[in-house]
């Protein structure tokens, strides 16, 4: 039956549709107009209708009809607007198509009783009218609508609810709940002797078989001194002259109520003026939090997110970031982030103490645009190509910062002419300054965290020979644009995260035949990769202490191997640069395994390198100046050092631990400890002497004690 029934309602709609654009395709044909539905029946404030065809010039009316009273029927469309209780709009939602609205101006309430207000309806069939809705051309209808309106009056009370309110009694003197057993409202509850709706006739059918406990009302059981309480049976031998008469509503449980309520302490007298801290604003910025302008909406720069470039995304404060977002120009740009004005950039932000920071735009013009443009399309002709003027290829922004405030914004904006057809990369960057100095994080606290940077540095001697470490960081190549070693650029070592990168050398036939200048060419290329000596062992290091750092190790290539050249190839050659880092889990916080650096070494990979000549294309073997493409790569491993557990332990190790000082909290080896030369408290000599004197007092007491006199007299009574 539901499969019936989903094909009836799915050929219903489709045959629907069908109509739609039967009646869309008719009215383009005749260029008219027509209503779709022609009528309705509203049974509610609001209704609406589809106006389909040429609707560009079209008005429309609204006038309250009725059918004749000798034909029945209802007359002619008409162009003339009347007075009626309903507001008419229209809406545009497509080349050919507009939506009718009519909604109902007056109230649905029903009039109360002599009430003399407009404004509501006198009947509960509150409008019973025809309406009828003619769209004309100059004075001529070209459709109509009629519509049925049946619209009852709401019948809702005349007052929002009930004044009545529960009176909660005081708990002091009177229990919250006294009568829980009162269930039946106006009706008497079996065995609830506290329920007043029952009569003294009825409370004496189950007088003696009251519910008890605190069901029954009995919230607090009665104290053993009540008179109530004590029975002839089970009474103290000082019934009934010690005994308390007192009403039950009367205990001392009551006195234990707790209202709630909390009392200040008291400050103390003091001689100092109290120091009255300025109230923070609500909006002061926290790390992480995103920064709004005036007008309580985020402070946006392109970003990526998951990997790919966002216009509008949000800046969070005191998080620096630098990224580059690749665009195929066919055609100028005519819209943010690519073509932007001063005044677009000149943005009022919160300042976070209850001020604004107005951004300061820095005009550039990029007279390089080899770091922008990555490639051309090969199909373009020679000719002076199409170009496009004052694009926006950088936006740099400087945040100037001072506690949880913004002081100052300024954003470098670089343009430059660019032709068509080509990979456009254009970068943006946002740096947080305290003062004139950008804040370096720490890559953990205490240990290094997965994810970010190793902490490097190079010594810096001060003027009192002492030395300190100047920060900086261990890199490896970031090909960029076309892939050279000349434009790359360089990223850094991210702790825990093994990477492989790489940049391309072009060499000649002629570059060959000079094998010693192009092994120092390569090996300065790969040595500008890492000019520091140490590297920070922890992700917060002090940069005044030596002993938080640790020395980069390097491996040096074997010189005294014979390296044999010809005018073709070169042997030896540093192509590959690789780190090693070793790293060895601490301790944990909040369960975070902490990490620390212990060994770093950077070796080299010799490879030769000699021209190929085959597959057709022999231009590099023949010209001496035509170069071929050799990668120079990096990269960097990181190993974790397992944990040392020391040796397997003994059997007698395992069994016997009532010896074991680190096991128990007595530690019968070291009973004597204060005369042996490992304590320290105290010289050897004074600790000695102090422990021949206690020897002493211990032979003296044992002399002098029972044991040795009960020795004597046995003594002397066996030689009697």
């Amino acid at each position: 039956m539901a499969n019936v029934v989903v094909l009836l309602l799915s050929s219903y709609t489709s045959r629907l549709a069908t109509s739609v654009l039967l009646f869309i395709s008719v009215a383009h044909t005749k260029n008219t107009v027509v209503f779709q539905p022609s009528f309705l029946t509203a049974t509610g404030p609001k209704t609406a209708a589809l106006l389909l065809g040429n609707t560009s010039d079209i008005s429309l009316y609204l006038r309250t009809v009725s059918p004749s009273s000798e034909t029945g029927s209802i007359g002619p469309p008409s162009c003339v607007a009347e007075v009626t209780q309903w507001v008419l709009t229209r809406e545009q939602v497509g080349k050919s198509a507009v939506r009718v609205r009519l909604s109902l101006d007056k109230n649905l309430r029903l009039c109360g009783q002599n009430e003399t207000d407009a404004d509501c309806c006198p009947k509960p069939l509150c409008v019973l009218e025809t309406l009828q809705v003619s769209a004309c051309v100059g004075g001529t209808p070209q459709a109509s609508l009629l519509i049925q309106a049946t619209i009852h009056a709401l019948l809702v009370p005349s007052t929002a609810g009930s004044d009545n309110k529960t009176v909660i009694p005081n708990q002091v003197y009177q229990t919250l709940g006294s009568c829980p057993c009162d269930l039946t409202f106006g009706a008497c509850d079996v065995r609830c002797c506290c329920d007043k709706d029952c009569s003294t006739e009825t409370l004496k059918l189950f007088a003696s078989h009251c519910l008890l406990g605190p069901f029954g009302g009995q919230v607090s059981p009665a104290p053993d001194y009540q008179c109530s309480v004590q029975s002839a049976e089970d009474s103290s031998d000082w019934f009934p002259f010690l005994c308390v008469q007192s009403p039950p509503e009367n205990n001392p449980y009551l006195g234990l109520f707790y209202q709630g309520k909390t009392i200040a302490t008291k400050r103390g007298p003091s001689f100092q003026r109290p120091i009255l801290s300025a109230p923070l604003p609500d909006n002061v910025y926290l790390q992480g939090s995103p920064i709004f302008t005036v007008n309580d909406r985020y402070f946006t720069i392109p970003q990526k997110v998951l990997g790919r470039c966002v216009t509008n995304a949000p800046v969070a404060f005191l998080k620096n970031f630098e990224v580059e977002c690749v665009t195929l120009l066919h055609s100028c740009p005519a819209g943010a982030p690519l073509q932007t004005l001063p005044k677009d950039l000149t943005v009022k932000v919160k300042n976070g103490q209850g001020g604004d920071a107005e951004v300061d735009v820095i005009e550039e013009v990029a007279t390089d645009l080899s770091r922008f443009i990555s490639s051309t399309d090969a199909v373009a002709s020679s000719d002076e190509r199409l170009a496009c003027e004052n694009v926006t290829l950088a936006l740099d922004y400087k945040f100037y910062w001072k506690g949880n405030g913004i002081t100052r914004i300024s954003v470098t904006r670089t343009v430059g002419t660019i032709s068509l057809n080509v990979a456009l990369t254009t970068r943006y960057s946002a740096v947080f300054l305290n003062g004139e100095f950008a804040g370096e994080p720490n890559s953990g606290n205490p240990g290094y965290q997965v994810g970010l940077p190793v902490i490097a540095g190079i010594v810096d001697m001060l003027e009192n020979d002492t030395g300190s470490i100047q920060r900086t960081s261990i890199n490896l190549w970031k090909p960029v644009g076309d892939g050279f070693c000349s434009t790359a650029e360089k990223k850094p070592v991210l702790f825990g995260e093994n990477s492989t990168s790489g940049c391309l050398l072009p060499v000649s036939g002629q570059n060959l035949t000079q094998c010693d200048l192009l092994r120092e060419t390569v090996t300065s290329l790969q040595a500008a990769l890492i000019t520091a000596t140490y590297v920070a062992k922890s992700g917060n290091p002090d940069y005044l202490t030596m002993t938080d750092w640790v020395n980069i190790s390097y491996v040096t290539l074997n010189s005294s191997t014979s390296m044999d050249n010809n005018t073709s190839s070169c042997y030896g050659i540093p192509s590959h640069q690789h780190i090693h880092v070793w790293s060895l889990i601490t301790s944990t916080v909040d369960g975070i395994p902490q990490r620390d650096i212990r060994a770093v070494q950077v070796s080299y990979s010799p490879s030769t390198w000699a021209l190929d000549c085959g597959g057709g294309d022999v231009s590099s073997c023949v010209d001496p100046m035509e170069t071929q493409l050799f990668p120079i790569t990096s990269s960097v491993t990181f190993t974790d050092i397992p944990i040392n557990t020391g040796p397997p332990k003994t059997r007698f190790q395992i069994n016997f631990t009532e010896y074991d000082c680190n096991r128990n909290d007595v530690c019968w080896p070291e009973l004597a400890f204060p005369i042996t030369k490992y304590y320290t408290g105290e010289p050897y000599s004074q600790s000695l002497a102090k422990g021949l004197i206690l020897v002493f007092f211990f032979v003296t007491a044992s002399i002098l004690g029972t044991p040795w006199r009960q020795i004597r007299q046995a003594w002397s009574c066996a030689a009697l």
